[in-house]
């Protein structure tokens, strides 16, 4: 694995790209907009993202997340896990990012990688993200670790990791001093004694203490503890940023929290995402719509006395990506989703595959990314779009997107005028 990453660093470093390559890191909070992009279903599996993995194992297991993919093939899940590794992200990944003019990458972990006791989890991961950090340091893109799925789960979502429902989930059972919640600190902890010290400070621009908390299951009171915790085990290493979810709540919930005015907390940020698909009204409004839902939107995530982003978002109007609601779940949009709206808004066919959008449709699109590019930066420190690729769902896929001039390249270039006028 260390010649796989020298070697990894040393490609990267010579890739070709458009341009040259301005060294950004250590990344300017507060003065420089962020405009990146996840790394995601990489070291956290997600079956929408990489379906593959999923449909080449036996149905019959009930395999739907990373979980249950180690726990009902115990033999065969690192070999499964490694190969993934191994091929879905790679320094020329890393390289196309920088040269399309992004700034930063966003690298979502499982709590696993570094502590997998009393669970299935296969552990390895931890190697493959020193080596995408060594490729992002070469070519100048600082690095925000996340981490994305936490012991219990925090969410119940298969990208925590484990698909449940959300009255299983037991992250912050027996609160902030529970079995959970003590062993997702002491991963903070051993994630915080390699990546806060000074020699990665050109490099981590953030260490994010956990992904999309629930805040209608989870007690706020023990989240807050939490991240007082987990930040002061940052600090007890070093001085990055570290980044709190706004838990679905809206980010001005969290001012006065982890400020200067509160043990003198500092270099503190907020995450915000912001997604328009996974709600039964919005699943069904015309493209115009959903860009005036950017603006009618843009005031509910301002206002934090910290800093604040979008950490995902996404070109996609429609639930339509195989998987996206779990793996064998269908989709609101076309009426598979139990629960949906009704009736159904319309047809999937289609939609995952960007050869087959109109250009009215296209150019829909890339308005919309437009319009939440200049809302998040207006309102926010900038944004970090999800995600660089997918195996078939193009509406979520950066790389795809930029190959058909949907997405900006670079990334600050616009086909149509602004959409919000008052921000």
């Amino acid at each position: 694995m260390v010649l796989l990453r020298r070697f990894a660093a040393l490609v990267a470093a010579g890739t070709a790209i458009a341009g040259p390559i301005e060294k950004r890191a250590p990344f300017n909070w507060g003065s420089e907009k962020i405009r990146g992009l996840n790394i995601g279903g990489w070291l956290v599996l997600e079956p929408w993202i990489t379906p593959s993995v999923f449909r080449n194992v036996d149905q019959s297991l009930g395999i739907v997340d990373e979980y249950t993919l180690c726990e009902r093939l115990p033999d065969q899940a690192a070999s499964i896990l490694r190969q993934h590794w191994d091929t879905w992200v790679g320094p020329g990944d890393i390289a196309r990012i920088a040269s399309a003019g992004f700034n930063m990458i966003r690298i979502p972990i499982g709590y696993w990688a570094f502590d997998n006791s009393n669970s299935p989890y296969v552990q390895g991961a931890a190697d493959y993200l020193d080596s995408a950090i060594d490729w992002a340091r070469a070519v100048g893109l600082p690095v925000m670790i996340d981490l994305h799925g936490l012991p219990g789960s925090q969410n119940g979502f298969d990208n925590s990791g484990q698909r449940m429902a959300s009255d299983q989930i037991t992250f912050l059972d027996g609160g902030v001093w529970g079995q959970t919640s003590a062993q997702a600190l002491h991963v903070l902890s051993l994630i915080a004694q390699k990546y806060a010290k000074p020699e990665y400070s050109d490099v981590v621009m953030g260490i994010e203490l956990a992904n999309e908390p629930v805040n209608w299951q989870i007690n706020i009171e023990d989240l807050r503890q939490f991240y007082r915790e987990g930040y002061g085990r940052v600090r007890e290493q070093g001085e990055p940023p570290v980044v709190i979810s706004d838990a679905f709540l809206a980010p001005n919930t969290w001012n006065g929290f982890l400020t200067p005015s509160d043990n003198d907390a500092r270099n503190v940020a907020v995450d915000h995402h912001e997604y328009q698909v996974f709600d039964n009204y919005l699943v069904g409004i015309e493209p115009w719509e959903h860009r005036q839902q950017v603006c009618n939107t843009a005031d509910s995530y301002n206002g934090a006395d910290k800093w604040t982003f979008v950490g995902e978002w996404t070109a996609a109007m429609t639930d339509c990506a195989p998987f996206l609601n779990g793996y064998g779940i269908g989709a609101r949009y076309d009426g598979t989703y139990a629960g949906g709206p009704e009736p159904a808004p319309g047809s999937c066919e289609g939609k995952s595959e960007v050869s087959a959008w109109t250009e009215d449709y296209k150019d829909d699109t890339r308005g919309y990314i437009e319009a939440q590019m200049d809302a998040y930066e207006a309102k926010t420190e900038g944004w970090v779009f999800w995600n660089f690729k997918t195996e078939g769902a193009h509406e979520w896929d950066a790389f795809r997107l930029m190959d058909a001039g949907v997405f900006p390249v670079p990334v600050t270039d616009r086909k149509f005028g602004p959409v919000c006028g008052n921000l």
